[in-house]
This record gives C-alpha cells, structure tokens and sequence, in this order.
C-alpha cells in the first residue's frame, strides 16, 4: 500500500464514441481535474479504427506518466487496440465495446438478440452514418433534457462505416504484463 500512496496518480485520457465528439466528456472531465488527475480528451476522426487510434496514441504520445484510458461506445474498440501502448496502465469501459481479437464492432452488433435496442441507424451516405435525429434522444441521449438533445442530434458528428469494420489486432484488455494499478476515484 505505501508503493501506491508514494506512485504518481495516473493521467486519464477520455475516448469518444460514433456520432460524438470530445465535448461531450466535459462534465466527467471537470470532476477529475477538480479531484486532481490530469485530464486529456481524445478527438477521434471516426473514419476508420485505424485512424481513431492513431489519434488516441498521439495524445498518449503527450502524456508524462502513467495513464488510464477511458473509453465510451464505439470508444471501447478505440482503447481495446491503443490500450497496448506501453504507457497505459488500465482500461475503463463506459458502456463500450470491448471486441476481441479479429472482432469489430460491426461483428459485434450484426446479429442483436430478440428485443435488444437497435439503434436508428440511417442508411450510410459515401461512407459515413448517421443517427435519425427525430429518433435520437430516445436511442442516444434518453438521460439529458430535450433541449440538449436536440443539440446532440443536429450536431452529430458523422461516423465512418470504416470504423465500425475495423478489427482488433490484440486487445489490450486481455492480461499481457504486471503492472501498478490506480484506483480511480472521484469525490
């Protein structure tokens, strides 16, 4: 126990999912910076996995420590590939996805059980997707008010049907070296 109250906190970098972007991390983000962790919010392209981990190892790139990696929906495919870097040392998934090796999110949400939400998946347009905004609080943002909401729906960001394809070459939240963990606490 003295190891982890001597240890350096651990930086957290926030990755968004599809039809976002990092502003909406804004109030997770002002309740750890008010607890005292250095806070970093990834701003994926959404254009393909590929992509969207290359932007998440540029922001791990920038960090000088340890770091935590927190990822929302279509962001848990994002940090089961960057997760690996060697500076990361742990995985939170918020409602995420967390493929295996070889797996997509596309594979992933293909076959939905009986009754499971399907999302309102618009039809894709040269290659990138959109939510129905008229169907959009409900699926996507049931828990803000409406105003907000409506401003969610009308600012979607586009997702690339790229990324949803993308596989999983090693996810990273399989066991693969010890390491110091930190708990992450918020007040």
């Amino acid at each position: 126990m003295a190891e982890l109250a001597s240890a350096a906190a651990p930086s957290v970098v926030l990755v968004h999912g599809g039809f976002v972007d990092g502003s909406g991390w804004e109030s997770v983000y002002e309740i750890l910076r008010k607890d005292g962790y250095v806070v970093s919010i990834v701003q994926n392209p959404t254009t393909s996995l590929a992509d969207d981990v290359a932007a998440t190892k540029r922001v791990l790139a920038t960090q000088s420590g340890p770091v935590i990696l927190v990822g929302h929906s279509y962001g848990g495919a994002v940090i089961t590939e960057a997760g690996n870097d060697p500076k990361v040392a742990g995985l939170v998934y918020i409602t995420a996805f967390a493929p295996d090796k070889g797996e997509s999110v596309s594979t992933l949400i293909k076959d939905p059980p009986p009754g499971a939400p399907v999302p309102p998946i618009l039809p894709p347009q040269d290659g990138y997707l959109l939510l129905d905004r008229a169907k959009f609080r409900a699926s996507f943002a049931a828990d803000v008010d409406a105003q907000r909401a409506a401003f969610m729906a009308d600012s979607q960001v586009p997702w690339g049907v790229e990324a949803l394809s993308g596989t999983i070459s090693e996810p990273a939240w399989r066991p693969r070296r010890a390491g110091t963990w930190w708990p992450l606490t918020t007040r």
